[in-house]
């Protein structure tokens, strides 16, 4: 779906639920999932529905991923650096927990 127009200069890893990723140096996060084919970042704590970046600026907290153990994090706004790690998932585990 999503493909570069450009072939990156330089590459970074980061890991992506516990997968070695390629992605472009200056690349954002958001960026780099999508380029990878992931899509998925989070559910929604209410309806478990599958959420991926919408705005890619910012503004609707959409991206939400764990960087690096730190949970909330916009996907869209952070620079990806070699060795990051990445968790995507629930925004709330425990809503979802109790519907299963």
């Amino acid at each position: 779906m999503f493909r570069r127009l450009l072939e990156p200069v330089a590459r970074v890893t980061i890991t992506v639920d516990g997968q070695a990723v390629m992605a472009a140096e200056g690349d954002t996060v958001a960026a780099a999932l999508l380029a990878n084919g992931i899509t998925r970042f989070r559910r929604s704590p209410t309806s478990a529905s599958p959420r991926g970046p919408f705005c890619a600026m910012g503004v609707c907290f959409e991206c939400l991923v764990t960087i690096d153990g730190e949970p909330n994090r916009q996907a869209c706004l952070i620079p990806v650096r070699d060795g990051m790690q990445v968790v995507t998932g629930a925004a709330a585990p425990d809503l979802l927990a109790e519907r299963q």
